[in-house]
């Protein structure tokens, strides 16, 4: 019988000093949290993807240990930063005093991701769902992959 080879997922590539944040195109604390980033990534270091999309499912694939997430995930092209990590990541990379959260990263990974997994559990109840995943806007819609990223 012969073996199947098995080959992993090739690396994505993204545009230089760029992040991808993946995220529950369905869920309404989600997309606003996607609002939130793009009023204040002045930089415009952040690229969007929604879990579902092609590109969310190309980065879940490469890192297997994603799969069946409805997190938050960040994605730097070497890297993934997911619940509270992602939130943070994010955080210290806006705009104005944003940064200053960093300050939380010295709370326990356990600690935060409880908390953000407590959240996380309730926020359709608390902010409700949508129908259908979320489309963006034409004045941004630069800003979200919604096909397949370029192999490296």
């Amino acid at each position: 019988m012969k073996q199947e080879e098995k080959t992993s997922p090739e690396k994505l590539e993204l545009p230089d000093g760029k992040s991808l944040i993946l995220f529950d195109g369905y869920c309404n604390l989600c997309n606003g949290a996607v609002q939130f980033v793009l009023k204040r990534d002045r930089k415009k270091r952040f690229l969007f993807a929604a879990l579902s999309w092609p590109a969310g499912e190309q980065v879940i694939a490469q890192y297997p240990e994603l799969e069946g997430t409805d997190s938050m995930v960040v994605y730097t092209g070497n890297r993934v930063f997911v619940r509270s990590s992602a939130a943070l990541y994010i955080a210290t990379r806006l705009g104005g005093l944003w940064p200053l959260i960093g300050f939380f990263w010295i709370i326990p990974a356990f600690i935060r991701h409880s908390v953000y997994a407590f959240i996380a559990r309730r926020r359709y109840a608390w902010f409700g769902k949508e129908d259908t995943c979320m489309m963006p806007e034409e004045g941004v819609m630069e800003r979200f992959v919604r096909e397949d990223l370029p192999a490296g």
